[in-house]
């Protein structure tokens, strides 16, 4: 079951805890109730059910009018089409990049946009402004900055493993790089350290992770500064496995 928490502004975080091998791993969507409503993230086919059940909590899933993906992977579009299917005037959001690479050669025949750095998607209140983020962590990948709450939406970027509060105020920097190690998601440190340049630029108040919880104003330099000093970077291990064992 999903839980809902009010986190800024009409901003909703939608956290689904499922249980790893060998941490606990929350997967979150976000939701903006506006004029035009918006879903950052589906999650995974499986957790549609329980998604929209979070969305109701909060508005119509009916009258969503974004579904916004940031990169395409089964945790940000599994379940794309169901909501876009429920919700029958919703446009599907992303960045230009995927809808070439893969949208375009799905069996998928709903209303798409593909936005570019710098474009904006006006909800009413709330400014929604793209920005390119290649290879961190896939080619297609973009985050979102709302201009209004001054929040960064930044997907895999800023995760924490485990059952974290809807706002995390500990540093846990260290514990996040130490995973991205383990985990293998980010080719090479520079690309990384370049976003986090330029997400330090636009001063956030808050950045809303994918995974765990978001982080504040106060919160966010030791995040930063571990992104900074510690590696990140491929290092030979895919989700905790050598993939060449010494």
């Amino acid at each position: 079951m999903a839980r809902v928490d009010a986190l800024v502004d009409g901003i909703y975080r939608i956290c689904t805890t499922v249980q790893l091998p060998d941490t606990d791993f929350q997967f979150n969507q976000f939701l903006i109730d506006d004029e035009r409503p918006a879903l950052i993230h589906t999650g995974m086919y499986g957790l549609y059910e329980g998604v929209r059940d979070g969305v109701a909590e909060v508005l119509d899933p009916g009258k969503l009018e974004y579904v916004i993906l940031l990169h395409f992977e089964a945790d940000e579009t599994g379940g794309m089409d169901r909501f876009l299917e429920g919700a029958p005037n919703s446009t599907l959001a992303g960045s230009a990049m995927s809808a070439i690479l893969n949208l375009s050669g799905w069996n998928y025949s709903g209303r798409v946009e593909g936005h570019s750095e710098g474009e904006v998607i006006d909800l009413g209140k709330h400014k929604l402004r793209f920005l390119e983020t290649p290879h961190v962590h896939h080619w297609d990948s973009m985050m979102l900055f709302d201009e209004t709450t001054k929040s960064v939406f930044p997907s895999d970027l800023f995760i924490q493993p485990g059952d974290q509060p809807p706002v995390v105020t500990e540093d846990l920097g260290s514990m996040m790089c130490e995973y991205y190690r383990e985990i293998g998601i980010f080719a090479h440190d520079q690309p990384v350290r370049d976003v986090v340049d330029r997400i330090e630029a636009l001063d956030p108040e808050w950045i809303h992770g994918m995974h765990g919880g978001s982080l504040g104003r106060e919160t966010i330099p030791s995040f930063i500064r571990a992104l900074r000093e510690e590696p990140v970077g491929y290092q030979g291990k895919l989700l905790g496995r050598e993939v060449f064992p010494r």
